[in-house]
């Protein structure tokens, strides 16, 4: 028994649609990395794009180099989470299915 080629042609437009969304929703989906125990905040998007840094008023009497290596901690912080939120995403949409060499959300 073959399968009917419109058959597989609507489910693969159906995968993709829901590849699209997914994307799209990975995309607005916000995480925040922190360091310093919290004194430093990156709230950043799926997409990569810092939406908002906070410091703690007490490190503004600390030096540049400090507060730069906090900062820089924070936004490391922010890319791993939302890696891993990708890849979470991912692995629920493909059934935990490892695709090698695909990236979401782009």
């Amino acid at each position: 028994m073959t399968p009917n080629l419109n058959d597989l042609m609507k489910q693969a437009q159906q995968m993709q649609e829901k590849m699209k969304q997914a994307q799209e929703d990975l995309a607005k989906a916000e995480v925040e990395g922190e360091s310093g125990a919290g004194l430093v905040k990156v709230l950043m998007n799926g997409r990569h794009d810092v939406r908002r840094v906070s410091i703690d008023d007490s490190l503004m009497s600390e030096s540049k180099e400090i507060l730069e290596d906090l900062l820089a901690a924070a936004v490391n912080d922010a890319v791993r989470k939302v890696e891993a939120s990708n890849q979470q995403a991912m692995k629920n949409m493909t059934g935990g299915l490892d695709i090698p060499g695909f990236k979401m959300p782009f």
